[in-house]
């Protein structure tokens, strides 16, 4: 059960890391990106493609991820011009559209068969009481670790997160004092498109390498988010570790490895009945 968790905590990594992109998202720029893990699916299928065209490892997977930054910054671009007063919701409802054009697009670029990935990172890195860590999940663990401890210091401590909380509580007021609220919009796209892009390419070795599965990443991390209630970043770390540790030990398990799956829906129900104890109660009484 132990080893099950550990080994699962690679999972947990790329939720986790997912799941701060989506909480920052959310907070910054009014959406939830349901399309995040699909642009880091196609970053990772068009390093793939390189490196079958004879471009070396690194560099096609360095390639990867800009594809991931630049089809994010697109999204994010069409969403700032076109719909820049629009509600979360409307904003939400064009990222499932642009997963559902991105996957239509890989299967038109790459393919529909499962990818065989070239890991950036394997092996083992240490061993404790006979359970072996691999260095894939000290890697995630660490880089989602990272990434929340930056951006909560980089929103939290600098002038670039003040005027991106600006933007995000009073877009309009930010823009009439002069902070350039749509470059920075599409700033926090892109970035988050080079984030996932990387975090994707150095898990998809270890998870189900087809373009459907990779996509359903933004599932995971949506459950882990919903923890945070896609305000707080380290509630959404914890969120991501926790829900790859608990399908890791569930696998060990033929009883509850069928149902490892639904553990991110059953993390969502539980978090809407707590969310909305108050109006239930209220209307009970």
């Amino acid at each position: 059960m132990l080893q099950g968790a550990l080994a699962g905590l690679a999972a947990g990594g790329v939720y986790a890391v997912v799941a701060v992109c989506l909480t920052m998202m959310a907070q910054l720029v009014r959406v939830i990106n349901f399309s995040q893990a699909a642009i880091g699916m196609f970053g990772a299928f068009t390093s793939v493609l390189l490196i079958a065209n004879k471009v070396p490892h690194i560099p096609a997977v360095f390639l990867g991820i800009l594809v991931s930054a630049l089809l994010s910054g697109i999204i994010g671009w069409i969403i700032a011009t076109w719909l820049p007063d629009a509600s979360i919701s409307a904003r939400s409802a064009v990222t499932i559209a642009a997963l559902l054009f991105i996957i239509s697009l890989s299967f038109i670029l790459f393919g529909t068969k499962p990818k065989a990935f070239k890991a950036i990172v394997s092996g083992p890195a240490f061993e404790v009481s006979g359970v072996v860590v691999s260095k894939v999940t000290i890697v995630m663990v660490l880089f989602a670790v990272v990434l929340a401890v930056v951006s909560k210091l980089v929103l939290g401590k600098t002038k670039i997160g003040v005027k991106l909380r600006a933007i995000a509580d009073k877009p309009v007021a930010a823009e009439l004092i002069g902070i350039p609220v749509k470059p920075l919009a599409i700033g926090v796209w892109v970035v988050t498109g080079l984030v996932v892009g990387l975090a994707v390419a150095i898990v998809a070795p270890t998870q189900n390498s087809d373009a459907v599965s990779l996509s359903m990443l933004v599932i995971y991390g949506s459950a882990a988010s919903l923890l945070g209630a896609f305000k707080r970043l380290d509630l959404a770390l914890v969120g991501g570790l926790l829900l790859g540790a608990v399908q890791g030990a569930a696998a060990q398990f033929q009883v509850l490895s069928l149902a490892r799956d639904w553990i991110p829906l059953l993390a969502i129900v539980v978090f809407l009945l707590w969310n909305q104890r108050k109006e239930v109660w209220d209307a009970a009484r």
